[in-house]
């Protein structure tokens, strides 16, 4: 099949001849057993259980709520999900993609270029559940080098060409309300592009012609952030859509750049 490195239909996964590895990465922010649960109740045949908390983040602390797993073991997370270096991935959720865009980031991070993310979710899947946990023999899916760019908060901090994109609703960037952080408002310079505008009213991403008008005039300059690094791939992914360069990721994102409290905030548009 062909190699896709952005978002794949789920008639192109239900058609596949076997040759796709698929990632349930449904999860809920406060809820940490959601996601394993649902995925028990009924998940995409073939598919493994890719979890926030425990494989697609490090422990939350200073360095945010969802920092960056250490990479040796995503890796290891990788080989024991059964992932080769050929493999096709396809990651999904029930969520817009708001979790899936995570681990789509994440391969890529590692060096993966073959890997997608299910348009649509898995309210767009029309075909069986299975309740069968696969038994995928171990991978050797290995680093290589990264296909994605991150910068710290120090940078941001420094005179730079750097554009900010706040990918949070527009409420929790105008400081209005905060239902997760301690702290409400944004990065100064930041422009808020709420992830969820990425998509159309059947929950799928809006089409790259529309993309690339909703992103027009950011360019590799830009930096993505969000809460704690996790919504603001969503936004990454709809700028590779659009065909444009392809940005950086704050990581530890807003829940990071509130622990120290010298660094400026701001609120309102």
């Amino acid at each position: 099949m062909a190699n896709f490195q952005t978002i794949i239909e789920p008639a192109e996964v239900a058609g596949s001849s076997g040759d796709i590895k698929l990632l349930d990465c449904r999860a809920k922010l406060g809820e940490p057993h959601y996601g394993l649960n649902a995925y028990n109740a009924g998940h995409i045949p073939g598919a493994v259980h890719a979890d926030l908390d425990q494989h697609l983040a490090a422990p939350a602390g200073k360095r945010g709520r969802h920092p960056l797993p250490e990479r040796n073991e995503l890796l290891a997370a990788c080989r024991n999900w059964g992932l080769n270096d050929t493999d096709q991935v396809v990651v999904y959720d029930d969520a817009s993609g708001a979790f899936a865009a995570r681990a789509w980031w994440l391969l890529r991070w590692l060096g993966h270029a073959n890997v997608a993310v299910l348009n649509g979710g898995l309210d767009a899947w029309e075909g069986p559940l299975e309740k069968m946990i696969p038994d995928h023999p171990a991978g050797n899916f290995s680093d290589r080098h990264p296909l994605t760019r991150v910068v710290d908060a120090r940078s941001l901090l420094e005179p730079s060409h750097i554009r900010l994109v706040d990918a949070r609703a527009r409420a929790r960037y105008e400081g209005l309300e905060e239902p997760i952080d301690h702290t409400a408002g944004h990065i100064p310079g930041a422009i808020c592009h709420p992830f969820s505008e990425n998509l159309g009213k059947n929950g799928r991403f809006l089409s790259p012609e529309e993309l690339a008008q909703r992103f027009a005039g950011w360019t590799e300059d830009t930096v993505c952030y969000c809460g704690s690094g996790v919504t603001a791939a969503h936004n990454i992914l709809a700028m590779r859509i659009a065909g444009l360069a392809e940005p950086a990721l704050y990581p530890g994102s807003w829940s990071e750049w509130i622990e120290d409290p010298s660094r400026p905030i701001a609120t309102g548009a």
